[in-house]
């Protein structure tokens, strides 16, 4: 997940350039201000962003296998009223990182906010990469202390996409571990059943690295219909073949592309070849709809 800060983000007419502003100031002083260009602005406003990140400590509730190289990640922030209140839209994220190490991954939630509101549990889908924080992360056992940041990001912006009676048609991508924030989404609840057609295709390398699997019957009963995509999948598999986007087209689906929505979360190729699709289909760009 990348984010992009503007130069917008870093107002430096409000800044004191002096010693005891802020510890961040020795970042500031490796760039000439006469010459700052966006790129360096981003960089510095980066800095300030991260030496000014509020860290909640809260222990793991548990650590279990998803599918391959993903994991079930549930951490108890009963005691921390605030970071469960800023969760407030499916599609949200926080940075997390452990006491020992200062490297943070950007995690997005995978439980809904009533979930973790009621429940006082952040849920995650983390995809254990090597040699990273998630790595680690994935070693840990219940009871092991993390830190995390303030919940971030607008999450899907539903309401762009309702009510449902104008909205009849949604279509929904994942790929890999980006079925993270649908899941919240799906869960949450999007008047999907009062949608005609509402369709989720989820990418993955085979069936043993798809997560969530026990979930689709609940999921369609909330009229989601699901439609597992995979790449590389055994002799046996009969549905479909390849990545999201062809197996979208081969789908040949009809649709007013004036009332219909778009989700899309995953691999950046796969997120840009599925908006370029559907706008030339004729689906409104604000209809298309990320987390981030």
């Amino acid at each position: 997940m990348s984010i992009s800060l503007t130069s917008s983000s870093l107002h430096l007419s409000n800044l004191r350039l002096d010693a005891h502003y802020h510890p961040s100031m020795s970042i500031l002083r490796r760039f000439n201000l006469r010459t700052l260009n966006r790129r360096n602005l981003n960089i510095a406003a980066a800095a300030v962003r991260q030496d000014t990140t509020a860290w909640t400590q809260a222990p793991l509730s548990t650590v279990d296998q998803a599918a391959e190289s993903l994991f079930h990640v549930k951490i108890d922030v009963s005691d921390s009223p605030d970071l469960i209140s800023s969760h407030t839209r499916p599609g949200q994220y926080l940075q997390l990182r452990l006491p020992d190490n200062e490297k943070a991954s950007f995690l997005a939630i995978a439980s809904p906010p009533l979930i973790s509101a009621s429940k006082g549990v952040f849920e995650f889908l983390v995809k254990s990469v090597s040699g990273s924080t998630a790595e680690l992360l994935c070693k840990l056992g219940k009871g092991d202390v993390v830190e995390l940041s303030q919940v971030m990001g607008k999450g899907f912006e539903i309401e762009r996409i309702q009510p449902p009676e104008k909205f009849p048609t949604v279509l929904i991508f994942a790929t890999g571990s980006g079925i993270s924030p649908i899941r919240s989404l799906i869960e949450s609840g999007f008047s999907a059943n009062k949608r005609s057609d509402v369709r989720l295709y989820y990418g993955a390398r085979n069936l043993q690295r798809m997560a969530y699997q026990d979930r689709f019957k609940e999921w369609e009963a909330t009229g989601v219909k699901i439609v597992p995509v995979l790449s590389q999948p055994d002799d046996a598999w009969k549905g479909e073949r390849g990545y999201v986007q062809n197996a979208f087209s081969r789908a040949h689906q009809k649709f007013d592309p004036l009332s219909t929505g778009v989700l899309l979360c995953g691999q950046r190729q796969m997120t840009e070849e599925v908006a370029s699709l559907l706008t030339a289909d004729g689906v409104l760009n604000e209809k298309i709809l990320k987390n981030f």
